[in-house]
């Protein structure tokens, strides 16, 4: 089965550059899953349960409070999903291609440049790019960052490069700002006492850690962008009021997959899928507003990235 008609345009295969804190993130969650019964198929709880490792991403963030409901909605199949906190895309990627996790939430972009490509099981939601500043700050549009401290998302999250390509976009070269990779709500407090200018977050809105912030418009950055680096990014739009008084402020938002390991068993992905498919109201959390998919339509569509076939034979049971 193929993908849908948003299609994630090819990147050139190119070589992976970890920090020695990423490879030894992975290995530590490494030896952990290594623990574990042998195959994704063993009693992972001792109950017959099939245990899947899901990579997901910082606490407090989309990517987390997704994947702690679909653990939640996949009990009842006798599917156990580990979920693992992380960076984010960056790093899930890293912790996939190890052997450290069975599935992994990624940005589209990440995946776009990945040359492992994982196989999808699906287009879950999409993430929206939240540059942040103190709410009596000065700044007002990325261009007058020039000069200022930014927070380029946590080290292993796909906003580290969405944020370089969102710079570049706004005219801004590497040189004109300081650059640092901290944890969101470490960054949130950063900004807070003055000690940094402004952050970049990839998630769900609202994300309550920035409620106390205020949201710089990108709308004169969403056509730079999609005519730069491709039409993985679109220009979308925070309702007035979805944080506390704050007016409508256009951004820009990119698709998350649910991926797996290609060697993830077919039967172990199509159960996965089945619980995408049929509990769809109960896979919102509370940043959801604006951003959920998670219908038949959009879930199969993950573009040049090919369904994992466990996937694409849920897909077709249900329509096909």
């Amino acid at each position: 089965m193929t993908a849908g008609p948003d299609s994630v345009p090819d990147a050139p295969h190119r070589a992976r550059h970890y920090t020695r804190r990423h490879l030894l993130r992975s290995a530590a969650v490494l030896a952990a899953g290594l623990a574990l019964p042998v195959g994704v198929g063993s009693c992972g709880r001792g109950s017959g349960d099939t245990t899947v490792r899901l990579a997901a991403g910082e606490a407090g963030g989309f990517y987390h409070a997704f994947a702690l409901l679909l653990a939640r909605a996949a009990t009842p199949y006798d599917l156990h999903i580990d979920v693992i906190e992380t960076a984010g895309s960056v790093d899930n990627l890293t912790m996939l291609s190890h052997g450290a996790a069975d599935t992994a939430l990624v940005l589209a972009d990440s995946l776009a440049e990945d040359p492992d490509r994982p196989p999808a099981i699906g287009r879950v939601y999409e993430n929206y790019l939240q540059l942040a500043v103190a709410s009596t700050s000065a700044y007002h549009a990325v261009s007058d960052l020039r000069g200022a401290r930014i927070n380029l998302g946590a080290a292993g999250s796909g906003a580290t490069r969405i944020g370089e390509k969102l710079l570049t976009a706004a005219g801004l070269a590497p040189s004109d700002v300081t650059r640092t990779h901290l944890p969101l709500r470490d960054a949130v407090t950063a900004v807070a006492e003055g000690r940094l200018d402004a952050l970049l977050w990839a998630g769900g809105v609202p994300t309550a850690a920035l409620e106390s912030l205020r949201l710089l418009d990108l709308d004169p950055l969403a056509a730079t962008m999609r005519d730069r680096f491709g039409y993985l990014y679109d220009p979308v739009l925070i309702p007035a009021g979805t944080y506390p008084g704050a007016p409508s402020v256009h951004t820009i938002g990119v698709a998350n997959l649910l991926v797996a390991a290609p060697t993830l068993p077919d039967a172990t992905v199509t159960t996965l899928t089945e619980v995408l498919l049929t509990h769809p109201d109960a896979l919102v959390p509370a940043e959801a507003a604006g951003t959920q998919f998670l219908d038949a339509r959009s879930l199969v569509g993950t573009g040049t990235v090919p369904l994992h076939p466990g996937a694409a034979a849920a897909y077709r049971r249900h329509h096909g």
